[in-house]
């Protein structure tokens, strides 16, 4: 028997790489190249699409937020052995009484002291940076910053300028783009208004429906893939359910801590103060960051007692945050670690701005689901395909999950 004739895919060299799978790689990186310099040509014809999602994906993301929010409230009333629309209906009459209840008392004075905080901040600011110019030309920095010829007095009255111009075109921008941005402003407004009027709709149809949906969708699947789908969809409404849950409540007991506290040392605007620290604490890391920093700079202007004050709150509020109401509210459902939410946080709000970064670690937690499974099944067939049990990957059963 002649032995056989060695090829291009049998070298040492080519087999590291892959043998024939790098080829079928390849020719599949170059068929998606085509695809993607085609649809760059004819992306035209998708306009009315992309135009439909970005109007359809509004209110269908705040109904789904809205659901998520509810839904725990719906199986409760369902346990009671009221039926599920009457039970939708009671739910919607209380939200009915809530908002009624917040417009009405809660709203005008959030409003009135918003106002006056948005009217006050720049002098806040800027009699912040007068006080640090004082300390630093009162202190050993003064001569350490004339050695190397720094002049602070320039950089405040830089800073000032810059300030004073950033302002001034920006009413300029505005009062000059009032007529050609006027149908953009009633586009947008019209979106929002639309978006504001349909979600309730969807909302409805969502806890009435909402557990049929998924079954529905599993009956388009081949009948192998059924049970992968069906975990898929499992552990990603439950990756959801949780993180938006659990952040909602972190953020509102983040806000009440902080409201408290800031009453108790007497800080300005404690109540806004607090509101600001509840909305942006629904973005992890990020958002405390952006919550403390009007807070630092009242504190500053007011007195340095005041900033210890502000240091001392904050960080009880973290402390009780970070070891007792996340552990027992969020648990370890996400599995994501700091550093890659921060990343995710970056990533998305560059990409999508403001939704991204609300929506991006929900949405890394679905993808990261996604990815999970397909490597498990990756593992699965590469066992059945290596002869030397010794090399197999250690594979755990999605089922005992």
């Amino acid at each position: 028997m002649e032995p056989e004739k060695p090829s291009f895919f049998s070298t040492r060299f080519i087999r590291f790489l892959g043998g024939k799978n790098l080829l079928f790689g390849l020719i599949t990186l170059l068929i998606l190249g085509c695809i993607i310099f085609i649809y760059d040509k004819v992306s035209f014809i998708f306009y009315p699409i992309i135009v439909f999602l970005q109007t359809v994906v509004l209110p269908v993301i705040l109904a789904a937020i809205a659901y998520y929010l509810l839904r725990p409230i719906l199986r409760i009333l369902e346990k009671w052995k009221i039926p599920r629309v009457w039970g939708i209906l009671i739910i919607y009459l209380g939200l009915a009484g809530i908002i009624t209840l917040l417009v009405i008392l809660v709203f005008p004075f959030l409003k009135g002291q918003f106002t006056n905080l948005i009217n006050e901040f720049p002098q806040y600011f800027m009699e912040m940076l007068h006080q640090i110019q004082s300390f630093v030309q009162g202190s050993t920095f003064n001569s350490f910053l004339a050695k190397y010829n720094f002049d602070l007095d320039q950089v405040m009255s830089n800073i000032t300028t810059d300030l004073s111009d950033t302002v001034k075109d920006t009413a300029g921008k505005l009062g000059s783009g009032i007529a050609t941005g006027i149908t953009g402003l009633i586009s947008t407004l019209t979106g929002i208004l639309l978006a504001i009027v349909t979600v309730p709709f969807i909302l409805f149809y969502l806890l009435k429906d909402g557990e049929k949906l998924p079954k529905f969708i599993l009956k388009m699947f081949p009948p192998r893939m059924r049970d992968d789908a069906a975990h898929l969809f499992h552990k990603a409404d439950r990756q959801i359910s949780s993180y938006i849950q659990g952040q909602i409540i972190v953020a509102f007991c983040i806000g009440v801590m902080i409201t408290i506290g800031f009453l108790i040392i007497d800080m300005d605007y404690a109540i806004v103060l607090g509101f600001l620290a509840m909305i942006t604490s629904v973005v992890p890391y990020l958002g405390p960051i952006i919550a403390i920093t009007p807070a630092a700079i009242i504190a500053i202007v007011t007195s340095p007692i005041m900033l210890v004050k502000l240091a001392v709150v904050w960080t009880i509020v973290q402390l009780v945050e970070g070891k007792f109401i996340s552990p027992q509210v969020m648990g370890k459902s996400l599995h994501v670690h700091p550093i890659t939410i921060i990343f995710v946080l970056l990533t998305a709000g560059s990409l999508f701005g403001v939704p991204g970064v609300v929506l991006g670690i929900p949405g890394y937690a679905v993808l990261k689901v996604l990815v999970t499974h397909l490597f498990y099944l990756y593992k699965k067939r590469y066992n059945r395909q290596e002869p030397d049990p010794t090399m197999e990957y250690e594979v755990e059963n999605w089922k005992d999950e």
